[in-house]
């Protein structure tokens, strides 16, 4: 799955999608795309990424404690 880092504007492959929807893991494994090689992994926190469209990650990926925050 790709995403945006919000900082730099690149395009991120998340190597551990379980990673990425657990709310307990402030911080995910990707590969940035920049550049024609693919970069070596590095670690993102949840908080500066967004789908490519600039959406942000749904809150309970980033949340454990999210259903509180409805009410």
């Amino acid at each position: 799955m790709f995403l945006k880092d919000k900082e730099r504007g690149t395009l991120i492959k998340v190597v551990d999608i379980e990673a990425l929807i657990n709310p307990l893991v402030p911080a995910v494994v990707g590969r940035s795309q920049a550049g024609e090689e693919e970069q070596d992994p590095e670690e993102f926190l949840k908080e500066n990424l967004l789908f490519p469209s600039d959406e942000a990650l749904p809150h309970c990926w980033r949340d454990a404690d999210y259903q509180a925050t409805l009410n």
